[in-house]
């Protein structure tokens, strides 16, 4: 199975931290070249030491400017794209719907899913001038799964697929394959916060709610940052060349969400 990335231009969005930068550090093992962002200025300070190859801004996805910025340096730097990895997102608030201001339901809306479109926007030309390619955006189990008190987040990642597969029927005959990934609860900061947030708003432990987390998986357990990068990886080599269209778990099977 080939799964080497020799010489394929990457933009990956929010690669300072976590997922990205695990998926970071896997594809340019892999032999990809790659451009980044974050909003995260430490993170891009450490990633400029660990990585000084990786070309990487500070620019949030929600904005068009930043993201005219970071193409406008894939174009600079890479000369075209083969990739382009739509990890950037948010937990958003946690609460019941009642409480949820507007502005926080909007600010991850535009995050999760704006955030993918206006990249793909300035990518997709870029892909169709290298005659072909992939896009994975990063959805999550709450896109397959009703979440009580996420539903800005459930309903920006059920619109990720909905993407993804409107975007994989479009893009098909250019050769461009699109596909999603839905994580389970991933390992890390993030969720650690997502965990807290929830168990104060149901009135629970930490520990509990972090119990009850694992348990909604078949294999009873959270999936590592790497797992994920693995499968984009994959996703994004010649070996996933006929896959489009896709919202794959890599969760463990998850067989509810509460």
């Amino acid at each position: 199975m080939d799964l080497r990335l020799d010489g394929k231009r990457v933009v990956l969005t929010a690669g300072g931290a976590g997922i990205g930068r695990v998926t970071l550090q896997t594809l340019f093992e892999a032999g990809a070249r790659l451009v980044t962002c974050d909003v995260d200025q430490e993170a891009l300070d450490k990633l400029r030491g660990e990585l000084p190859e990786v070309p990487a801004i500070p620019a949030d996805v929600a904005l068009e400017a930043d993201v005219d910025r970071l193409f406008a340096l894939a174009e600079q730097q890479l000369g075209g794209l083969d990739v382009l990895i739509n990890n950037a997102g948010i937990a958003g608030p946690t609460g019941p719907i009642e409480a949820i201001e507007p502005e926080d339901w909007r600010r991850c809306l535009e995050v999760n899913i704006t955030g993918q479109y206006l990249c793909a926007r300035r990518a997709v030309p870029m892909l169709k001038a290298a005659a072909g390619g992939a896009i994975v955006n990063l959805s999550s189990a709450a896109g397959r799964f009703g979440f009580a008190l996420r539903s800005p987040y459930c309903a920006s990642k059920w619109a990720v697929i909905g993407l993804t597969k409107a975007l994989a029927i479009e893009l098909g005959a250019d050769q461009i394959r699109v596909n999603a990934i839905c994580p389970g609860a991933v390992e890390g900061d993030r969720i650690n916060r997502v965990i807290a947030a929830k168990a104060k708003a149901r009135g629970v432990s930490f520990e509990a709610m972090y119990q009850e987390y694992t348990q909604t998986a078949s294999m009873r357990r959270m999936i590592s940052p790497q797992d994920i990068a693995n499968m984009i990886l994959y996703l994004c080599s010649d070996a996933g060349r006929v896959v489009s269209g896709q919202a794959i778990g890599v969760d463990g099977n998850i067989e509810y969400l509460r």
